[in-house]
Protein backbone atom coordinates (compact mmCIF):
# COMPACT_ATOMS: atom_id res chain seq x y z
CA UNK A 1 0.00 0.00 0.00
CA UNK A 2 1.47 3.30 -1.09
CA UNK A 3 -0.06 5.87 1.25
CA UNK A 4 0.99 9.44 1.88
CA UNK A 5 3.83 10.32 4.21
CA UNK A 6 1.19 11.81 6.49
CA UNK A 7 -0.65 8.47 6.59
CA UNK A 8 -3.59 9.33 4.36
CA UNK A 9 -4.87 6.78 1.86
CA UNK A 10 -4.60 7.88 -1.77
CA UNK A 11 -8.04 7.59 -3.38
CA UNK A 12 -9.13 7.35 -6.99
CA UNK A 13 -12.83 8.06 -7.37
CA UNK A 14 -14.86 6.79 -10.31
CA UNK A 15 -17.91 8.91 -11.12
CA UNK A 16 -18.14 12.70 -11.07
CA UNK A 17 -21.89 13.31 -11.23
CA UNK A 18 -24.18 14.60 -8.49
CA UNK A 19 -23.40 11.88 -5.95
CA UNK A 20 -19.80 11.92 -7.08
CA UNK A 21 -19.51 15.53 -6.00
CA UNK A 22 -20.76 14.61 -2.54
CA UNK A 23 -18.09 11.92 -2.30
CA UNK A 24 -15.40 14.35 -3.46
CA UNK A 25 -16.39 16.52 -0.51
CA UNK A 26 -16.28 13.60 1.92
CA UNK A 27 -12.89 12.36 0.70
CA UNK A 28 -11.26 15.77 0.78
CA UNK A 29 -12.76 16.62 4.19
CA UNK A 30 -11.40 13.45 5.80
CA UNK A 31 -8.04 13.49 7.59
CA UNK A 32 -7.62 9.85 6.50
CA UNK A 33 -7.87 10.21 2.71
CA UNK A 34 -6.58 12.25 -0.21
CA UNK A 35 -8.24 12.42 -3.62
CA UNK A 36 -5.51 11.82 -6.20
CA UNK A 37 -7.56 10.73 -9.22
CA UNK A 38 -11.02 11.20 -10.72
CA UNK A 39 -12.40 8.92 -13.43
CA UNK A 40 -15.41 9.61 -15.63
CA UNK A 41 -16.42 8.89 -19.20
CA UNK A 42 -17.13 12.60 -19.58
CA UNK A 43 -13.93 14.61 -19.08
CA UNK A 44 -15.82 17.89 -18.91
CA UNK A 45 -17.94 16.57 -16.05
CA UNK A 46 -14.81 15.47 -14.19
CA UNK A 47 -12.94 18.75 -14.68
CA UNK A 48 -16.01 20.78 -13.69
CA UNK A 49 -16.46 18.75 -10.50
CA UNK A 50 -12.83 19.30 -9.51
CA UNK A 51 -13.00 23.00 -10.33
CA UNK A 52 -16.12 23.43 -8.21
CA UNK A 53 -14.34 21.67 -5.34
CA UNK A 54 -11.31 23.92 -5.71
CA UNK A 55 -9.01 20.98 -6.55
CA UNK A 56 -6.23 21.30 -9.10
CA UNK A 57 -3.64 18.55 -8.50
CA UNK A 58 -5.90 15.56 -9.28
CA UNK A 59 -5.36 13.21 -12.22
CA UNK A 60 -8.28 12.69 -14.59
CA UNK A 61 -8.98 9.78 -16.93
CA UNK A 62 -11.50 7.24 -18.18
CA UNK A 63 -10.07 4.01 -16.68
CA UNK A 64 -10.03 3.31 -12.94
CA UNK A 65 -7.09 0.90 -13.14
CA UNK A 66 -5.01 3.11 -15.42
CA UNK A 67 -5.46 6.23 -13.34
CA UNK A 68 -4.90 4.34 -10.08
CA UNK A 69 -1.62 2.87 -11.34
CA UNK A 70 -0.46 6.22 -12.71
CA UNK A 71 -0.94 8.07 -9.41
CA UNK A 72 0.07 5.28 -7.01
CA UNK A 73 -3.39 4.98 -5.47
CA UNK A 74 -4.21 2.85 -2.46
CA UNK A 75 -7.99 2.43 -2.92
CA UNK A 76 -10.85 3.09 -5.35
CA UNK A 77 -14.24 4.62 -4.56
CA UNK A 78 -16.92 3.73 -7.11
CA UNK A 79 -19.74 6.28 -7.45
CA UNK A 80 -20.94 5.29 -10.92
CA UNK A 81 -24.50 4.33 -11.88
CA UNK A 82 -25.54 0.83 -10.71
CA UNK A 83 -25.18 -0.83 -14.15
CA UNK A 84 -21.50 0.19 -14.15
CA UNK A 85 -20.72 -1.16 -10.68
CA UNK A 86 -19.80 -4.69 -11.77
CA UNK A 87 -17.31 -3.81 -14.56
CA UNK A 88 -15.73 -0.94 -12.64
CA UNK A 89 -15.40 -2.94 -9.43
CA UNK A 90 -13.95 -5.99 -11.18
CA UNK A 91 -11.45 -3.82 -13.09
CA UNK A 92 -10.24 -2.18 -9.88
CA UNK A 93 -10.16 -5.42 -7.87
CA UNK A 94 -8.21 -7.23 -10.61
CA UNK A 95 -5.70 -4.39 -10.62
CA UNK A 96 -5.16 -4.93 -6.89
CA UNK A 97 -7.20 -2.15 -5.28
CA UNK A 98 -9.72 -2.37 -2.41
CA UNK A 99 -13.02 -0.80 -3.49
CA UNK A 100 -15.76 1.13 -1.70
CA UNK A 101 -18.86 1.09 -3.93
CA UNK A 102 -22.05 3.12 -3.67
CA UNK A 103 -25.29 1.23 -3.08
CA UNK A 104 -26.93 -0.71 -4.57
CA UNK A 105 -24.15 -3.22 -5.10
CA UNK A 106 -25.54 -3.95 -8.57
CA UNK A 107 -28.89 -3.90 -10.38
CA UNK A 108 -29.36 -7.64 -9.70
CA UNK A 109 -28.42 -10.11 -7.00
CA UNK A 110 -26.62 -12.25 -9.59
CA UNK A 111 -24.29 -9.37 -10.53
CA UNK A 112 -23.74 -8.62 -6.84
CA UNK A 113 -22.67 -12.24 -6.31
CA UNK A 114 -20.29 -12.11 -9.29
CA UNK A 115 -18.43 -9.08 -8.02
CA UNK A 116 -18.33 -10.40 -4.45
CA UNK A 117 -16.75 -13.60 -5.79
CA UNK A 118 -14.29 -11.54 -7.83
CA UNK A 119 -13.23 -9.76 -4.63
CA UNK A 120 -12.41 -13.16 -3.09
CA UNK A 121 -10.52 -14.29 -6.19
CA UNK A 122 -8.35 -11.17 -6.19
CA UNK A 123 -7.97 -11.04 -2.41
CA UNK A 124 -9.17 -7.46 -2.13
CA UNK A 125 -11.92 -5.83 -0.07
CA UNK A 126 -15.16 -4.83 -1.79
CA UNK A 127 -17.42 -2.87 0.57
CA UNK A 128 -20.86 -1.51 -0.30
CA UNK A 129 -21.68 1.93 1.07
CA UNK A 130 -25.01 1.57 2.88
CA UNK A 131 -24.64 5.13 4.08
CA UNK A 132 -27.83 5.24 6.16
CA UNK A 133 -26.39 2.68 8.57
CA UNK A 134 -24.15 5.49 9.75
CA UNK A 135 -26.37 7.63 11.93
CA UNK A 136 -25.75 8.27 15.60
CA UNK A 137 -29.42 7.62 16.33
CA UNK A 138 -29.43 4.27 14.52
CA UNK A 139 -26.30 3.12 16.35
CA UNK A 140 -27.94 4.06 19.63
CA UNK A 141 -31.12 2.22 18.60
CA UNK A 142 -29.01 -0.87 17.91
CA UNK A 143 -27.65 -0.76 21.47
CA UNK A 144 -31.18 -0.49 22.84
CA UNK A 145 -32.38 -3.34 20.62
CA UNK A 146 -29.69 -5.60 22.08
CA UNK A 147 -31.25 -5.05 25.53
CA UNK A 148 -34.76 -6.07 24.44
CA UNK A 149 -34.11 -9.81 24.40
CA UNK A 150 -35.78 -11.81 21.66
CA UNK A 151 -37.25 -9.52 19.00
CA UNK A 152 -40.84 -10.06 17.93
CA UNK A 153 -41.65 -7.13 15.65
CA UNK A 154 -39.88 -4.24 13.92
CA UNK A 155 -41.75 -1.58 11.96
CA UNK A 156 -40.72 1.30 9.74
CA UNK A 157 -43.01 4.06 8.51
CA UNK A 158 -41.54 6.08 5.64
CA UNK A 159 -43.68 8.88 4.21
CA UNK A 160 -42.27 11.71 2.11
CA UNK A 161 -43.18 13.67 -1.02
CA UNK A 162 -40.02 14.53 -2.99
CA UNK A 163 -40.31 15.95 -6.50
CA UNK A 164 -37.06 14.67 -7.99
CA UNK A 165 -37.80 15.11 -11.66
CA UNK A 166 -35.68 13.06 -14.02
CA UNK A 167 -35.26 9.30 -14.06
CA UNK A 168 -36.79 8.50 -10.66
CA UNK A 169 -40.20 9.73 -11.72
CA UNK A 170 -40.08 7.28 -14.65
CA UNK A 171 -38.73 4.24 -12.76
CA UNK A 172 -40.59 1.00 -12.20
CA UNK A 173 -40.86 0.01 -8.51
CA UNK A 174 -39.38 3.39 -7.64
CA UNK A 175 -39.77 3.29 -3.85
CA UNK A 176 -38.68 -0.32 -3.37
CA UNK A 177 -35.74 -0.16 -5.77
CA UNK A 178 -34.36 3.31 -5.15
CA UNK A 179 -35.01 3.93 -1.44
CA UNK A 180 -36.30 0.99 0.57
CA UNK A 181 -32.96 -0.84 0.52
CA UNK A 182 -31.77 1.67 3.15
CA UNK A 183 -34.49 0.66 5.60
CA UNK A 184 -34.28 -3.05 4.66
CA UNK A 185 -30.53 -3.01 5.32
CA UNK A 186 -31.04 -1.17 8.61
CA UNK A 187 -33.57 -3.82 9.68
CA UNK A 188 -30.93 -6.53 9.10
CA UNK A 189 -28.48 -4.46 11.14
CA UNK A 190 -30.92 -4.01 14.04
CA UNK A 191 -32.32 -7.54 14.18
CA UNK A 192 -28.93 -9.14 13.67
CA UNK A 193 -30.35 -11.99 11.60
CA UNK A 194 -31.09 -12.64 7.95
CA UNK A 195 -34.49 -12.44 6.20
CA UNK A 196 -36.37 -15.61 5.27
CA UNK A 197 -39.35 -14.51 3.16
CA UNK A 198 -41.48 -11.51 2.19
CA UNK A 199 -44.99 -10.62 1.08
CA UNK A 200 -45.24 -7.18 -0.53
CA UNK A 201 -47.73 -4.97 -2.33
CA UNK A 202 -47.17 -1.85 -4.45
CA UNK A 203 -49.66 0.71 -5.66
CA UNK A 204 -49.80 4.25 -6.98
CA UNK A 205 -52.23 6.81 -5.52
CA UNK A 206 -54.31 8.79 -7.99
CA UNK A 207 -52.35 11.98 -7.25
CA UNK A 208 -48.90 10.41 -7.66
CA UNK A 209 -46.41 12.17 -9.95
CA UNK A 210 -44.44 8.94 -10.45
CA UNK A 211 -45.02 6.60 -13.38
CA UNK A 212 -44.13 3.55 -11.29
CA UNK A 213 -45.73 2.61 -8.00
CA UNK A 214 -44.71 5.11 -5.33
CA UNK A 215 -46.33 3.32 -2.37
CA UNK A 216 -45.35 -0.04 -0.93
CA UNK A 217 -46.05 -2.31 2.03
CA UNK A 218 -43.83 -5.29 2.81
CA UNK A 219 -43.79 -7.86 5.62
CA UNK A 220 -40.54 -9.81 6.04
CA UNK A 221 -40.06 -12.91 8.13
CA UNK A 222 -36.61 -13.13 9.73
CA UNK A 223 -34.70 -16.08 11.09
CA UNK A 224 -36.06 -16.84 14.56
CA UNK A 225 -39.57 -15.71 13.66
CA UNK A 226 -39.37 -11.92 13.99
CA UNK A 227 -41.41 -9.89 11.52
CA UNK A 228 -40.27 -6.65 9.92
CA UNK A 229 -43.04 -4.47 8.46
CA UNK A 230 -42.24 -1.64 6.07
CA UNK A 231 -44.90 0.85 5.02
CA UNK A 232 -43.85 3.69 2.77
CA UNK A 233 -44.75 6.33 0.22
CA UNK A 234 -42.91 8.84 -1.93
CA UNK A 235 -46.04 10.87 -2.66
CA UNK A 236 -47.27 11.59 0.88
CA UNK A 237 -47.32 15.36 1.44
CA UNK A 238 -47.69 16.64 4.98
CA UNK A 239 -46.36 15.32 8.31
CA UNK A 240 -43.39 13.78 6.53
CA UNK A 241 -41.16 11.33 8.36
CA UNK A 242 -37.39 11.50 8.52
CA UNK A 243 -35.48 10.24 5.48
CA UNK A 244 -34.53 7.38 7.82
CA UNK A 245 -38.16 6.60 8.53
CA UNK A 246 -39.87 6.19 11.90
CA UNK A 247 -39.01 2.98 13.78
CA UNK A 248 -40.51 0.85 16.56
CA UNK A 249 -39.01 -2.37 17.91
CA UNK A 250 -40.86 -4.78 20.21
CA UNK A 251 -38.99 -7.44 22.19
CA UNK A 252 -39.57 -9.79 25.09
CA UNK A 253 -38.09 -7.32 27.60
CA UNK A 254 -39.56 -4.07 26.27
CA UNK A 255 -39.81 -1.73 23.30
CA UNK A 256 -37.75 0.97 21.61
CA UNK A 257 -38.60 3.67 19.13
CA UNK A 258 -36.74 6.21 16.98
CA UNK A 259 -38.06 9.11 14.95
CA UNK A 260 -35.16 8.79 12.49
CA UNK A 261 -33.47 12.04 13.48
CA UNK A 262 -32.92 12.46 17.22
CA UNK A 263 -32.09 10.10 20.05
CA UNK A 264 -34.10 6.86 20.38
CA UNK A 265 -35.91 5.96 23.57
CA UNK A 266 -36.94 2.68 25.14
CA UNK A 267 -39.05 1.21 27.90
CA UNK A 268 -37.41 -1.86 29.35
CA UNK A 269 -39.15 -3.49 32.30
CA UNK A 270 -40.68 -0.65 34.30
CA UNK A 271 -38.15 2.00 33.37
CA UNK A 272 -37.65 4.43 30.54
CA UNK A 273 -34.20 4.38 28.96
CA UNK A 274 -32.69 7.37 27.23
CA UNK A 275 -29.79 6.43 24.96
CA UNK A 276 -26.90 8.84 24.52
CA UNK A 277 -25.83 9.51 20.95
CA UNK A 278 -22.41 8.79 19.50
CA UNK A 279 -20.32 11.42 17.80
CA UNK A 280 -18.98 9.17 15.04
CA UNK A 281 -19.05 10.23 11.35
CA UNK A 282 -22.46 9.89 9.72
CA UNK A 283 -23.79 8.98 6.25
CA UNK A 284 -21.13 8.70 3.52
CA UNK A 285 -18.49 10.09 5.88
CA UNK A 286 -19.28 7.20 8.23
CA UNK A 287 -19.10 4.69 5.40
CA UNK A 288 -15.74 6.09 4.29
CA UNK A 289 -14.41 5.94 7.86
CA UNK A 290 -15.35 2.26 8.24
CA UNK A 291 -13.81 1.46 4.86
CA UNK A 292 -10.53 3.16 5.75
CA UNK A 293 -10.42 1.38 9.11
CA UNK A 294 -11.10 -2.01 7.46
CA UNK A 295 -8.39 -1.46 4.83
CA UNK A 296 -5.82 -0.46 7.44
CA UNK A 297 -6.64 -3.35 9.79
CA UNK A 298 -7.28 -5.97 7.11
CA UNK A 299 -10.68 -6.66 8.66
CA UNK A 300 -14.12 -7.30 7.20
CA UNK A 301 -16.51 -4.31 7.45
CA UNK A 302 -20.18 -4.64 8.31
CA UNK A 303 -21.29 -4.13 4.69
CA UNK A 304 -18.75 -6.15 2.74
CA UNK A 305 -20.02 -7.23 -0.67
CA UNK A 306 -20.91 -10.79 0.23
CA UNK A 307 -22.94 -9.96 3.34
CA UNK A 308 -24.67 -7.08 1.54
CA UNK A 309 -26.19 -9.55 -0.93
CA UNK A 310 -28.93 -10.27 1.62
CA UNK A 311 -30.04 -6.61 1.65
CA UNK A 312 -30.22 -6.48 -2.14
CA UNK A 313 -32.06 -9.81 -2.16
CA UNK A 314 -34.70 -8.28 0.14
CA UNK A 315 -35.40 -5.66 -2.53
CA UNK A 316 -35.48 -8.17 -5.38
CA UNK A 317 -37.77 -10.49 -3.41
CA UNK A 318 -40.13 -7.64 -2.47
CA UNK A 319 -40.40 -6.54 -6.10
CA UNK A 320 -41.09 -10.13 -7.16
CA UNK A 321 -43.74 -10.54 -4.47
CA UNK A 322 -45.45 -7.28 -5.41
CA UNK A 323 -45.41 -8.29 -9.08
CA UNK A 324 -46.79 -11.79 -8.53
CA UNK A 325 -49.00 -11.36 -5.48
CA UNK A 326 -47.20 -14.24 -3.78
CA UNK A 327 -44.99 -14.68 -0.75
CA UNK A 328 -41.38 -15.05 -1.89
CA UNK A 329 -38.57 -16.88 -0.11
CA UNK A 330 -35.26 -15.00 0.02
CA UNK A 331 -33.35 -18.26 -0.46
CA UNK A 332 -35.18 -18.83 -3.75
CA UNK A 333 -34.11 -15.41 -5.02
CA UNK A 334 -30.49 -16.04 -4.05
CA UNK A 335 -30.41 -19.56 -5.47
CA UNK A 336 -31.79 -18.36 -8.79
CA UNK A 337 -29.26 -15.54 -8.73
CA UNK A 338 -26.48 -18.09 -8.35
CA UNK A 339 -27.72 -19.98 -11.40
CA UNK A 340 -27.80 -16.77 -13.45
CA UNK A 341 -24.35 -15.73 -12.21
CA UNK A 342 -22.85 -19.08 -13.18
CA UNK A 343 -24.26 -18.69 -16.69
CA UNK A 344 -23.11 -15.08 -17.12
CA UNK A 345 -19.67 -15.28 -15.50
CA UNK A 346 -16.80 -15.93 -17.94
CA UNK A 347 -13.89 -15.92 -15.48
CA UNK A 348 -13.23 -19.53 -14.47
CA UNK A 349 -11.73 -18.56 -11.10
CA UNK A 350 -14.79 -16.48 -10.21
CA UNK A 351 -17.09 -19.31 -11.34
CA UNK A 352 -15.20 -21.69 -9.07
CA UNK A 353 -15.79 -19.43 -6.06
CA UNK A 354 -19.47 -19.10 -6.96
CA UNK A 355 -19.80 -22.88 -7.24
CA UNK A 356 -18.17 -23.30 -3.84
CA UNK A 357 -20.45 -20.76 -2.18
CA UNK A 358 -23.50 -22.30 -3.79
CA UNK A 359 -22.63 -25.83 -2.77
CA UNK A 360 -21.25 -25.18 0.72
CA UNK A 361 -23.46 -22.33 1.89
CA UNK A 362 -26.80 -22.26 0.10
CA UNK A 363 -27.83 -25.79 -0.69
CA UNK A 364 -27.55 -27.26 2.82
CA UNK A 365 -29.93 -24.56 4.06
CA UNK A 366 -32.80 -25.48 1.74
Amino acid sequence: MTGQSDGRLRVVQVGAGGMGRAWIGAITASDETELVGLVDLNMTTAHDALADAGLTDVAVGTSAAEVARAVGADVVVNVTVPVAHLPVNVEALAAGYPVLCEKPAAPTVSDALRQAAAAEVHGRLLMISQSRRYFDGLRALKRQTERLGEIGAVTTDFFRAPHFGGFREEMEHVLLVDMAIHQFDAARYLIGRDPVAVYAEEYNPRWSWYRGDANAVAVFEFEGGARYTYSGSWCAPGLETSWNGRWRISGEAGSAEWDGDGAPRAEIGVGSVEQELDTAPEQIEGSLAEFVAAVRAGETPSTDARSNVASLAMVEAAVRSASTGRRVRIATVIEEAYEAALVDEKDDAVREVLEHWRAEVLLPRR
